[in-house]
């Protein structure tokens, strides 16, 4: 399966190859890249959603802070699927197996639980069951970031491996 993926993303990395791109930032720019977005934006939007929930009363801070969770969390799922779509499409640049590394599959499972997360709120949050879902969504971004931690560890680890 890895190799016929491999070969259908062959065309388009065969022409950012052409492109010249030197082999440093074809190895690196996506965790360059991916870091910037998780640590910075990530990191914030998490905070925002559980400085909401969880770190403060005071109504106006909540709803302040809800909004920019609110705001945020789209543009880092819609960054963080961009990322995992480089992050594939340079494996193949550098010919690379892209099914065989735990990184690959730690990408896929926060792409998966962003996406579960991403419907919590349009299914649940204005019905009678609100403080569940909600207390759900909190609960899976803290698996998610969880997740992206060792997503992190691990393509270090297949950075320095290639």
């Amino acid at each position: 399966m890895g190799e016929k993926l491999a070969d259908i993303l062959e065309p388009l990395a065969a022409w950012f190859r052409s492109l010249g791109v030197p082999e440093p930032i074809v190895h690196w720019g996506h965790p360059v890249m991916m870091g910037i977005v998780v640590l910075v934006l990530g990191s914030f939007t998490a905070y925002m959603g559980w400085r909401s929930r969880f770190l403060t009363k005071d109504a106006d801070e909540v709803a302040k802070s809800r909004a920019s969770h609110r705001q945020l969390a789209p543009w880092v799922f819609l960054f963080i699927s961009l990322g995992y779509t480089g992050g594939v499409l340079s494996l193949v640049m550098q010919k690379q197996p892209i099914l065989s590394s735990p990184h690959f599959w730690t990408g896929t499972g926060v792409l998966g639980l962003m996406a579960i997360s991403a419907i919590t709120p349009l299914i649940g949050f204005g019905g009678d069951q609100k403080e569940g879902y909600r207390a759900f969504h909190a609960y899976l971004g803290g698996v998610v970031a969880i997740v992206l931690i060792a997503h992190g560890i691990l393509g270090l680890k297949l950075g320095l491996s290639l």
